[in-house]
């Protein structure tokens, strides 16, 4: 199919899967408002080269008067990976900005025990200082409703935290910089259909280093296992951020403060 063919299933076949879900988050959130110079971060997966399409749509469609940027920021991909990354780019007409850095190799040098989250987070320094350096004022990352659950979920289980993946978060590195994530209505198995319909292929996770990721995908097994009994699941552990009653937990933070219900026992 071609690249026509292909934005007009975003708007027609999908419609109400991924384009209305695309713009829920927009509106809902208030991630785009006009002036913004976005930053459209694309890894070179399926994700994040979907929600590309949808900015030019949004772009094309909508009312607000915002600016893109894509662009691919490259930790130490392989010279396969990064072809095909520029190769989708080109299918797509998206005109992407390539930058490469080391990010792979200081991570291994490094030898930490956790060397995704590692990575992560130099990442994403990474695509900040990117970003701003163009004259952007936000990034966007691909991040979709399944993420948002799953990291729920190993919040939970791994580090006895219940705290969620933010819609939109201001940084504390970059000032006036902000991340949002318009993909956070949008379900991993729409944007696969998305995939096979049109007959794309992307990169899979091209990390040189990386272990298994055995917590995430011990999450979707639970997920699966648990909608056999539940087939709302997955929506009320994503709704379940919104409706916390503090009246019924033992403690939370505020900022750097940490709260224990027995502080107001009494009063």
């Amino acid at each position: 199919m071609d690249v026509r063919g292909i934005e007009r299933s975003i708007i027609k076949t999908y419609r109400k899967d991924i384009w209305k879900k695309f713009v829920e988050a927009i509106v809902t959130y208030q991630l785009v408002n006009d002036g913004d110079k976005i930053a459209v971060c694309i890894s070179g997966g399926k994700d994040s080269f979907l929600m590309a399409k949808c900015f030019q749509e949004l772009k094309r469609h909508g009312k607000i008067d915002f600016s893109l940027h894509f662009i691919v920021m490259d930790p130490g991909y392989s010279d396969d990976a990064t072809k095909k990354i520029v190769e989708n780019a080109q299918l797509l007409d998206i005109p992407i900005q390539v930058f490469k850095t080391d990010i792979f190799a200081s991570v291994k040098s490094m030898n930490p025990k956790s060397p995704c989250y590692m990575c992560a987070r130099m990442r994403r320094g990474h695509l900040y200082s990117i970003a701003k350096s163009i004259g952007c004022n936000k990034i966007a990352l691909g991040h979709h409703f399944n993420d948002v659950i799953e990291t729920n979920l190993m919040g939970i289980f791994y580090n006895g935290r219940f705290e969620t993946m933010l819609p939109k978060l201001k940084s504390e590195n970059f000032e006036g910089m902000e991340l949002i994530r318009p993909m956070y209505f949008v379900r991993e198995i729409s944007i696969l259909n998305w995939m096979h319909f049109n007959e794309l292929e992307f990169i899979g996770c091209a990390c040189m280093l990386k272990k298994e990721d055995s917590k995430r995908r011990e999450m979707k097994e639970l997920i699966k296992e648990l909608r056999k009994v539940n087939k709302f699941v997955e929506y009320n552990i994503f709704k379940s951020t919104e409706n916390i009653n503090l009246n019924q937990v033992m403690g939370y933070f505020d900022k750097d403060k940490k709260y224990h219900y027995l502080d107001d026992y009494d009063k």
